[in-house]
């Protein structure tokens, strides 16, 4: 018996192939460049995606968004999410704030004390993920 594997989604058209181009291009190089110049908590390309993501849909992108996201995810999420990885990249939106949101969404941000120890940009999600 031979699997019947789903066949990928083409895009219909090439404005959304280059809106999905910014997006990984976004996520996979814009961002983890300039993350040591800004002091980011995070540095990899994954991270990006899972908190820009995350703030797009206003909870675990994987709750509504089958992987891999940047080929599955509706056009408005990846419009809104890079909108945000822009804000974050020109300083009009702060990059460890949608982390904590991100990180409060899938229940992985302390309380309390615990909580103040987090804001230092020494968190990461390297090896977390």
């Amino acid at each position: 018996m031979q699997l019947e594997l789903p066949v990928s989604r083409a895009f219909p058209d090439e404005g959304e192939a280059r809106l999905r181009r910014r997006w990984r291009k976004l996520v996979d190089e814009d961002m983890p460049a300039a993350a040591a110049a800004q002091r980011w908590p995070v540095r990899l390309n994954h991270c990006f995606a899972r908190i820009l993501l995350d703030c797009a849909c206003g909870r675990p992108w994987r709750e509504t968004i089958r992987p891999p996201a940047w080929r599955n995810a509706p056009e408005t999420i990846i419009e809104r999410a890079i909108d945000l990885g822009e804000a974050c990249l020109s300083g009009r939106e702060d990059l460890r704030r949608l982390n904590r949101l991100s990180l409060q969404r899938r229940g992985r941000w302390p309380s309390g004390a615990a909580a103040k120890a987090r804001e230092r940009p020494a968190w990461s999600c390297s090896g977390n993920e």
